[in-house]
């Protein structure tokens, strides 16, 4: 097994794994990798969907969207795709998937599909690096708060969701949740910085001016690219990250705007979470 870091915060590329295999001896090698790295990439990885799906049970119960309805075959796999003709995709800011959810997602498997042959990178972030360099002023007035998380803070991602198969839903702010702003690792024991750009919308117990003034500092803070990875896909690659320990931002630079009218298709699983403490 080979190991190739990304970054200096966090990220690796891993080859010498088979991902078809499913065994326990196996899947404790991949989640050690996960836990030490937060973000971990596998090139060439031609694995069927059942076989995506394989994999993905291993680290839990599968988790269904709020919004999307998955493949008809397989509803467990939602299918992203940024058509050439549009400009905006999922997940073109900040965040933590799901984190309005009462238990936000553990983990994400996601293999590229279609890959434009310029654009589309991901860059990942380290909240249990983001939290170690926070200022400690800002440590002293939040390590105890928590905070407001809000499914319409996505409002740039819900025309995207409304041109999907949809689950049923239809009140895009249904899902509103309060979560601590420092979370407890319930693997590693660590302590991450569980806020987002996208999601979180406000810190109890503070009125809006101060609240605001702080979590705009966080948001900075966050995107420090000391504290992150960025990286560019090719086809059939499978990308697992750690929902609880990293936010991520997928990049839209391939519109037709640039004259790079291209598309990127992506098969997400996603995993069930605990409810952060």
């Amino acid at each position: 097994m080979d190991v190739k870091l990304l970054a200096g915060a966090l990220g690796a590329e891993i080859n010498g794994i088979d991902l078809k295999d499913v065994s326990q001896k196996n899947f404790k090698v991949i989640n050690n990798l996960l836990l030490e790295h937060k973000v971990i990439f596998f090139r060439n990885q031609k694995i069927s969907p059942e076989e995506q799906l394989a994999l993905a049970s291993n680290f839990g119960p599968i988790e269904q969207h709020a919004y999307v309805k998955g493949l008809d075959q397989y509803p467990e796999i939602v299918r992203i795709i940024k058509k050439p003709n549009e400009k905006n995709q999922w997940g073109e800011n900040w965040h933590s998937d799901v984190s309005y959810n009462v238990k936000p997602t553990k983990a994400v498997i996601i293999k590229s599909i279609k890959i434009p042959p310029v654009g589309g990178d991901t860059c990942f972030s380290n909240m249990e690096l983001a939290w170690e360099t926070l200022d400690e002023k800002v440590k002293e007035k939040i390590k105890d708060k928590r905070a407001v998380h809000s499914s319409l803070g996505a409002e740039f991602f819900i025309d995207n969701y409304k041109k999907m198969k949809g689950n049923g839903k239809k009140n895009f702010d249904e899902y509103s949740n309060e979560h601590p702003i420092v979370r407890t690792h319930p693997e590693t024991g660590k302590k991450i910085l569980f806020v987002n750009w996208t999601y979180t919308k406000r810190i109890i117990g503070l009125d809006k001016e101060e609240s605001d003034e702080i979590l705009n500092k966080i948001f900075e803070h966050q995107a420090r690219l000391e504290l992150t990875c960025r990286f560019t896909w090719t086809e059939n690659t499978v990308c697992i990250w750690d929902n609880r320990s990293v936010i991520h931002f997928a990049i839209a630079d391939f519109y037709p705007g640039r004259g790079l009218g291209y598309e990127r298709v992506m098969d997400r699983i996603a995993i069930e979470g605990d409810q952060p403490v």
